[in-house]
């Protein structure tokens, strides 16, 4: 905003920019929310919203065209609830849209120009470039959220990756520890992988890899649970606040899901077919919690290890004792 106030000198600006999912939902019922704000009182708003379709905002946010009013006082479009709210006067104001890729986000408001009574049509020009530029960074910042995302994500299931899940498990740790609660980890890996990547080609276990993903996110999509492939056919769940009882729990409906499920029953492509994979893919479970399995006095980062390698190694146990299984950590180190 302070961009703005150099190119053109005023006592008061706002950025607004709007609900993506309220307007996508309810296109008729949209806001318009204060990001960044100077003037007098402007902190008391910043945060707070207005109706998209209310005062010359709104205006100029539904029509899509820069306004200028050279005396609100004798412009219907004004809405003086701002000013209340902020015990401040508006004189007069120019405003202009901001749009990304002809999709339109938010508006660009000054409010009483310093340098003369009203606003002028070099103004408001003046305005247009700088509301462009606005649009630029938000962008700019928005492709840098878009990649940090998909940095955390695995390709295939569209869980979060093992960078990530390292990433993860020590500061959900950290947190454990300080608020003196449990965190439990399962590692699980697929019986009969390579059977279904040697019978059918590795397309056909790509697609398995994905759909365990989405029975993942079936059974934790509304918990706290941290979902990551882990690599090749191996996962990992971390499951904060949970002991060793809840996440033995977990453990079973994965394993009762994935050993039910029928496996590519939808065509995927055009020469592809549905395969009906059932009773070939299961998976062996490990469990261990930080409480149950772990002597915390040592540093976070040795302590994800020994937790990693509790569960890891109750993994395997359960492949041992004849796969489709879930096995429990033993013991404290």
């Amino acid at each position: 905003m302070n961009w703005a106030n150099e190119f053109v000198p005023s006592d008061s600006g706002t950025i607004f920019l709007d609900d993506p999912i309220l307007k996508f939902n309810d296109p008729t019922n949209g806001k318009l929310y204060f990001i960044a704000c100077f003037g007098r009182n402007s902190k008391a708003i910043v945060g707070t919203s207005i109706p998209s379709n209310v005062g010359i905002v709104g205006k100029v946010y539904t029509s899509g065209k820069p306004y200028i009013s050279e005396d609100v006082k004798r412009d219907n479009y004004f809405y003086s609830g701002i000013d209340k709210k902020t015990k401040f006067q508006s004189r007069s104001i120019v405003c202009a849209p901001i749009d990304i890729e002809g999709a339109r986000i938010g508006v660009i408001e000054l409010i009483n120009s310093k340098e003369k009574i009203n606003y002028e049509r070099k103004d408001l020009t003046l305005l247009k470039i700088f509301a462009g530029y606005t649009s630029t960074l938000i962008q700019n910042a928005l492709d840098a959220k878009m990649f940090e995302h998909l940095s955390r994500i695995d390709n295939l299931t569209g869980l979060y990756n093992d960078r990530f899940f390292f990433e993860s498990i020590e500061s959900e740790l950290a947190k454990a520890l300080a608020a003196n609660k449990d965190l439990s980890l399962i590692f699980f890996d697929l019986d009969h992988f390579k059977e279904v990547n040697d019978t059918y080609g590795h397309l056909a276990g790509s697609r398995v890899l994905k759909e365990v993903g989405g029975l993942l996110e079936e059974i934790f999509g509304k918990t706290k649970a941290f979902l990551s492939r882990y690599g090749g056919d191996e996962f990992v769940i971390i499951l904060p606040s949970t002991d060793l009882k809840g996440a033995g729990e977990y453990s079973e409906m994965v394993r009762k899901k994935i050993g039910s499920n029928v496996f590519i029953k939808e065509v995927a492509g055009p020469k592809e077919k549905a395969l009906n994979i059932k009773d070939v893919i299961t998976c062996s479970l490990g469990v261990a919690s930080l409480k149950g399995n772990i002597i915390s006095n040592k540093k976070i980062s040795r302590i994800a290890t020994d937790l990693i390698g509790q569960a890891d190694a109750a993994m395997y146990k359960a492949k041992e004792q004849g796969k489709n299984k879930v096995c429990f950590a033993k013991g404290k180190i």
